[in-house]
């Protein structure tokens, strides 16, 4: 598992990475209650919008960690956006086959993580 400094987790499963946004970015929007999922089939760039989250508190967006083409939505999260309250760290956004020479260890490590949220 690889953290991004916008409270990304990335696993990787395969040729693609499943991304979703980890326990500490849920606490931080409270009580989701919409979901946008981005397209299958779409090519993205590192960095670009692909899903829209909206809670009782805010909205955000979650970007792509590195470019490639979404592969899999995590369509559950539609009907049931509250179940990334419940369990962030399984409740994937989306699955990415990233661009050839993607590398996940250029993104930061369990402890890492934690120093970067205190």
């Amino acid at each position: 598992m690889k953290y991004t400094e916008d409270h990304e987790w990335l696993r990787a499963d395969g040729d693609e990475i499943v991304v979703g946004i980890t326990r500490h970015a849920s606490e931080q929007l409270g009580d989701v209650v919409f979901i946008e999922l981005p397209d299958t089939d779409r090519e993205v760039a590192a960095g670009e919008e692909v899903v829209v989250i909206e809670s009782v508190k805010a909205a955000s967006d979650i970007t792509a960690p590195v470019a490639g083409v979404i592969t899999a939505v995590n369509a559950d999260l539609a009907d049931n956006p509250g179940v990334v309250n419940d369990d962030p760290m399984a409740a994937w956004f989306f699955r990415i086959r990233p661009a050839e020479g993607t590398e996940l260890g250029d993104f930061m490590d369990e402890a890492a993580y934690q120093a970067l949220i205190g």
